[in-house]
């Protein structure tokens, strides 16, 4: 593993778009989807508002924005309020709840689908596994079952590395719904595609906006270890590289993960960004090991043992084929579905490890 260059990481923390002050606004591209009526789950989310704000300069002819967290919803609304949004309807929903997604198919008919709703929060997720199988597998399994009744012709989820050799509650239930949209795309008419992400700078929750506001409020920068690190992509390449894929028809596989640059170690991004800041930060700053937390690795990959990367026609694009021999696993969600709240987060996470 080659170490990123300071210039390379100064680059990413600029690109994060949390430094408005040091960026340049780029010209976005544009992508046709005039066709396309557009359903983005968790849309008030980092990804999901992401893309809407890509897509708010292209052509759709309908765009849904759904999310079940009232604030960011309002949030969102505001921030296009001077766009036009004539075309674009938003839904305070729970996915997880199946009549209501059943009505919004029914109303909307979509044929596009970008799916980022999830938990993502690997510790938050190790006490709280009961909710990870509900949103993050079977709110994906409801979703995907409504897509092929109603013939939506593409649908994007937004998986993650951790979802790669899974260790904690969050990367399984990402590992599993990656299982049950690559077997629904063998025998189906709608084109289940998978991209798998590192982590993203500037995200609700990431690592960064975290120690920007520890850096604001005086605070020392917590790290959990010394070696940890992590793959990084801007959101901005990412939702370019989301849109890129749901535009182009790549009929040779299903998942796709992106070119990341090497890995950076979480100290060495804490230090940058304190250099970032200038001498008087640099001058108080404190950094301190936390220690590792429930569920977490200390390095995360992009792809498995089983799995090899192909480039595409596209850079910055690479698909990911299982080898010879691996495949789809076949996935009985007769325990997952019986999972109730009562039960602890062990025999939760018992239950999901059968399925890896």
């Amino acid at each position: 593993m080659n170490k990123p260059t300071s210039n390379y990481i100064d680059q990413l923390l600029i690109d994060s778009g949390l430094f408005p002050t040091k960026k340049t606004q780029k010209k976005r591209d544009l992508f046709d989807f005039g066709d396309e009526i557009i359903l983005i789950t968790g849309a008030a989310g980092s990804v999901g508002s992401g893309l809407t704000k890509h897509l708010i300069t292209c052509s759709y002819k309908k765009l849904i924005l759904v999310d079940v967290a009232e604030s960011p919803l309002y949030d969102l609304i505001k921030d296009l309020e001077f766009e036009d949004t004539n075309n674009i309807d938003y839904r305070l929903l729970n996915i997880t709840e199946e009549q209501s997604l059943q009505d919004l198919f029914e109303m909307y008919k979509p044929t596009l689908v970008f799916h980022t709703a999830a938990y993502k929060h690997v510790p938050l997720m190790e006490e709280n596994a009961y909710e990870a199988i509900k949103l993050n597998i079977l709110g994906t399994k409801s979703l995907a079952d409504l897509s092929i009744v109603h013939n939506v012709k593409k649908f994007i989820f937004i998986s993650t590395d951790k979802a790669v050799n899974p260790i904690s509650v969050m990367g399984m239930s990402k590992y599993i719904a990656e299982n049950y949209l690559n077997g629904l795309s063998i025998k189906s008419k709608t084109r289940f595609i998978t991209t798998r992400f590192g982590n993203i700078l500037g995200s609700n929750g990431s690592v960064l906006p975290l120690f920007k506001r520890q850096i604001e409020s005086g605070m020392p920068l917590t790290v959990t270890s010394g070696s940890i690190s992590r793959y990084f992509i801007s959101k901005s390449k990412a939702c370019t590289l989301i849109l890129q894929i749901a535009a182009f028809n790549y009929e040779e596989g299903n998942t796709f993960t992106f070119n990341m640059g090497d890995p950076i170690k979480i100290i060495d991004l804490a230090k940058r960004l304190v250099v970032f800041y200038g001498n008087n930060v640099a001058e108080k700053a404190e950094i301190k090991i936390t220690g590792l937390r429930p569920g977490e690795k200390l390095h995360e990959n992009i792809i498995s043992e089983h799995e090899i990367l192909i480039p595409t026609q596209y850079e910055n694009i690479l698909l990911v084929k299982p080898k010879d021999g691996f495949g789809t696993k076949t996935i009985d969600f007769t325990e997952l579905t019986d999972v109730k709240p009562s039960m602890s987060n062990f025999e939760i996470k018992s239950i999901l490890e059968k399925h890896i």
